[in-house]
């Protein structure tokens, strides 16, 4: 299927998205479409998929012109939107969200449920997908949740498929098995639009890049013809230097947090760890490791069996997520949308409602207070935006990251927990997310960094904390470290 988008104009109220977009899709090639966060790729996919409607513009299909009125209706024409953000049924199981509104049904209507166990385990082994179906959604990791996304797509005849950061939640195994099935899919004459921040999946995948700036098309290239250099010139119009923003001036201080002997049946054990004031301890691991249950154990977020969490010497007793807060932690979690913000309110009321203290005279809000720090937080993460009232909902997932980061950083807090702080973020944003945790650390704020990403834990971290199903298997200088070595202790493997 070829599909020709031309001179696309779109607005959402005085916020122009994309001007003169454009976009050329060629039968049975993996299309990688490139651009900051906010530069309006999702809202082109979404414009062609029949999501929103286009102010200006054509598209064409195999040359001819159409307007889907709805992603069922493109759906139909065997175009499928495989989106970043999650669109699943959590209290029913995976065959349920499998076939919701494609049940198989025999006499009188009944659904056939021999058929439709029969096809979804055809399409799970063939994405190398080991989730039983009739478990329940909400029991699954975000990475597996992911997976049975992507399976759902593959359920229709599928002509062309649009993935908007597919592995952002997935296993370094399950992110093999995709790639796998990309190749197979093109091979059988299958277009993919392929939207992602990161680079070597670019590379390894894709047979040309499209980029959008600003909303704006800039240009296209065969990917054999291009370097990452070029592409990051071309995504933020200048040169974006290291790719991990050197530390300067940072002072390792005293000890701050240490956690002794922390165990949760089933989850993890005898976790022994401390960060310093100043220190960036990266913390890596296969998915499923129990990286983020420890942090949420240490945050309140859920209870332990035994062990003690210090902080600055002395143990706190930390219940609730409040109580973490009033010891001095915050906590940037893995998923943004569910956990991180209030994504039908504004900006301005996520940073807010972190902020009281700082924002209210005597439990009495100030209206000023509170415009002078959103404000800031605007201008100091760079946020995209139209204004303090913009929707976080209608925010890319690189600014709402953001405001996640202002809300968070200005509780002052002297424990800093993030988990994959950069997930679904350009390199641009994320240059700008490295540098504020360099700004932090230099601050004195201890920082836990658990991240899937190899590359960034070792350019991030000043130490690398490695865990392997629930277990520290080890603790190394990232001075000393390499992807072998942390590879080795994460699937548990000695040094």
């Amino acid at each position: 299927m070829n599909i020709e988008m031309k001179g696309i104009n779109k607005s959402f109220g005085s916020n122009q998205v994309l001007k003169d977009a454009g976009f050329l899709l060629k039968d049975g090639e993996v299309h990688a479409l490139m651009g900051e966060n906010g530069a309006g790729k999702s809202t082109l996919m979404k414009i062609l998929t029949g999501v929103y409607t286009r102010d200006a513009g054509t598209v064409l299909v195999d040359g001819k012109e159409v307007v889907y009125k709805s992603p069922q209706e493109a759906e139909k024409a065997g175009i499928v939107f495989i989106y970043q953000e999650l669109n699943v049924l959590f209290d029913l199981t995976v065959e349920e969200n499998l076939f919701m509104g494609k049940e198989i049904t025999k006499g009188f209507g009944i659904c056939d449920r021999k058929a439709m166990r029969k096809k979804a385990q055809e399409v799970m082994d063939k994405m190398g997908v080991n989730i039983p179906i009739n478990a329940v959604m909400s029991d699954l990791s975000v990475g597996q949740q992911q997976m049975v996304e992507i399976c759902k797509a593959l359920m229709v005849d599928a002509k062309v498929l649009i993935m908007d950061e597919p592995t952002a939640a997935l296993t370094q195994s399950e992110t093999e098995g995709l790639f796998k099935l990309i190749k197979s899919l093109r091979k059988k004459g299958v277009s993919i639009v392929y939207i992602s921040h990161r680079m070597e999946e670019i590379f390894e995948l894709c047979d040309r890049i499209t980029i959008l700036r600003d909303g704006t098309y800039v240009d296209t290239k065969y990917i054999k013809d291009i370097t990452m250099d070029d592409i990051v010139r071309m995504m933020i119009g200048r040169e974006i230097g290291e790719r991990y923003p050197k530390r300067e001036g940072v002072k390792i201080g005293k000890e701050i947090i240490r956690v002794e002997g922390l165990t949760k049946d089933k989850k993890f054990r005898d976790v022994n760890f401390s960060v310093k004031a100043g220190e960036v301890l990266g913390v890596s691991g296969l998915m499923g490791a129990g990286r983020t249950e420890i942090m949420q154990a240490i945050f309140g977020n859920l209870s332990f069996d035994s062990g003690k969490v210090l902080i600055e010497g002395k143990e706190v007793r930390i219940k609730c997520a409040q109580d973490a807060i009033n010891a001095g932690i915050g906590f940037i979690t893995e998923d943004r949308k569910t956990e991180g913000l209030l994504l039908e309110k504004s900006i301005a009321e996520n940073i807010e409602l972190a902020n009281l203290g700082k924002v209210s005279n005597k439990s009495v809000i100030s209206k000023s207070k509170g415009k002078e720090l959103v404000k800031k937080g605007i201008e100091e993460f760079r946020i995209k935006c139209f204004g303090p009232q913009h929707e976080c909902n209608n925010l890319s997932g690189g600014n709402q990251q953001k405001v996640v980061f202002a809300k968070w950083v200005y509780t002052d807090p002297k424990i800093l927990i993030l988990d994959e702080p950069t997930r679904g973020v350009d390199i641009g944003a994320k240059k700008e997310i490295y540098s504020v945790i360099n700004d932090l650390a230099a601050k004195g704020v201890a920082i836990i960094l658990v991240s899937s990403e190899l590359p960034e834990v070792l350019g991030m971290s000043d130490r690398i904390m490695v865990v392997h199903e629930g277990k520290i298997t080890g603790i190394i200088d990232a001075a000393q470290a390499d992807q072998e070595k942390v590879m080795t202790l994460a699937t548990g493997g000695t040094l």
